[in-house]
C-alpha cells in the first residue's frame, strides 16, 4: 500500500473518529439532563448503536490497513459468523449435516481464496452455479426426503448472503483503478461509510418525521426516511468522491444506489424473521443482535457496487 493511500484511509479514519466522538459525547449530555436514576431507552438505543459503530469502525481501519490478507480474514470471518447465525434457524435434518459442514468448512474458505487471487469469473459463478449444484446432491444422497427443497433452498440462501454476497466486499481490490493505483482499498471504505450512514438517516428521520410506513408487517421503515436515507448518502458520496474513480456526480449516483439496495435488503432480512419468528439473529453484539444484524445493508449493496463499478468504470 503506497504511503498516500494510507495517508487518505488515515485522514478518512480520523474524520470518522472525530464524528463517533461528537455523537458520544451527545449520548452522554442527554443521559446527564436525565432526573438521577432514570434513563431513556432511546438514548440508551443510541449509545448502544454508538458503541458498536466504534467497534465496527477500529476493526475496519485495521483490516484496511493491514492490507489484502487482513480484509479478506476480516470478511471471512464476518461470513462465517453470519453464516452460523443464518443456518442456525434454517430448517434442517441429520441428512443435510455433510451440507452444512460443506458450505461452512469448504465452500466459504474457497470462495475467499478465489478473490484473494483475483479469479473473477469463478469466485462471482462458484456458488450460485457449482456450490448450488452440489449441496443437493450431497443431501439427496442420504435417502431423506422430508421437506428436501425447504431444506435445500435455505441452505442455499445462506451461502448467496452471507459467503457470496458479503465476499463481494474485499473482491472491489480487484478493480484495476484508471491510474494504476492500489486505491481500489478506498472503494471498500466508501461502500461501507455511505450504506451505514444511509441507514442511520434512514433510522432517524423515519421515526421523527415518517409518516407512509413502506411495508407496515414487516417494518417501521418509511417512505420519507428511504428517501432521506438515500439522499443523505448521495450527498456523503459526493463529499468522499475524492477517494473514488466516480467523479462527484458518479460517487454520489453510485453512493444512492447502495444505500438503496441496502435499505430495501433489510427489508429483506426483516422478512425472514419474522417468518422464523426472531427479534434478533444473535445477541453477539449487546443490544444490536449479531453479525446478520449488523451487516443486512451490506450484504445486498456489496454485489451490485462491485458489478456496477465494473461494467461501467472497469
Amino acid at each position: 500500500m503506497t504511503s498516500q493511500t494510507t495517508f487518505d484511509i488515515l485522514i478518512l479514519a480520523t474524520g470518522v473518529i472525530g464524528i463517533l466522538t461528537a455523537l458520544t459525547l451527545v449520548g452522554e449530555i442527554l443521559r446527564a439532563r436525565l432526573p438521577w436514576g432514570e434513563t431513556d431507552p432511546g438514548v440508551e438505543t443510541f449509545m448502544t448503536r454508538v458503541q458498536s459503530w466504534w467497534g465496527m469502525v477500529i476493526l475496519l481501519s485495521l483490516a484496511v490497513l493491514s492490507g489484502k490478507i487482513g480484509l479478506l480474514l476480516l470478511f471471512a470471518f464476518a461470513s462465517f459468523a453470519a453464516l452460523r447465525e443464518f443456518l442456525t434457524y434454517a430448517t434442517k435434518r441429520r441428512a443435510d449435516h455433510l451440507s452444512l459442514a460443506l458450505g461452512a468448512f469448504v465452500i466459504l474458505p474457497l470462495q475467499y481464496v478465489f478473490v484473494g487471487l483475483g479469479w473473477t469469473g469463478l469466485h462471482t459463478v462458484f456458488i450460485p452455479v457449482y456450490a448450488f449444484l452440489l449441496l443437493p446432491i450431497v443431501s439427496a444422497l442420504r435417502g431423506d426426503p422430508d421437506r428436501f427443497l425447504v431444506r435445500v433452498a435455505e441452505t442455499q440462501w445462506g451461502l448467496m448472503i452471507c459467503v457470496f454476497c458479503i465476499s463481494h466486499v474485499p473482491a472491489l481490490l480487484t478493480y484495476g483503478m484508471p491510474d494504476g493505483s492500489d486505491r481500489s482499498v478506498l472503494l471498500i471504505v466508501f461502500l461501507v461509510i455511505v450504506v451505514q450512514s444511509g441507514d442511520l438517516v434512514d433510522y432517524y428521520v423515519g421515526r421523527s418525521l415518517g409518516r407512509r410506513r413502506i411495508a407496515p408487517a414487516l417494518s417501521p421503515r418509511t417512505l420519507e426516511g428511504v428517501a432521506a436515507g438515500v439522499i443523505g448518502a448521495g450527498i456523503i458520496g459526493a463529499g468522499l468522491g475524492w477517494i473514488t474513480p466516480f467523479g462527484m456526480a458518479g460517487a454520489a449516483a453510485m453512493a444512492a444506489l447502495a444505500a438503496a439496495a441496502g435499505i430495501f435488503g433489510s427489508l429483506v432480512f426483516a422478512a425472514i424473521k419474522r417468518d422464523k419468528g426472531v427479534k434478533d439473529w444473535s445477541h453477539l453484539i449487546p443490544g444490536q443482535g449479531g453479525f446478520l444484524d449488523q451487516l443486512h445493508g451490506v450484504i445486498f449493496a456489496a454485489p451490485v457496487f462491485y458489478h456496477v463499478t465494473h461494467l461501467i468504470w472497469g
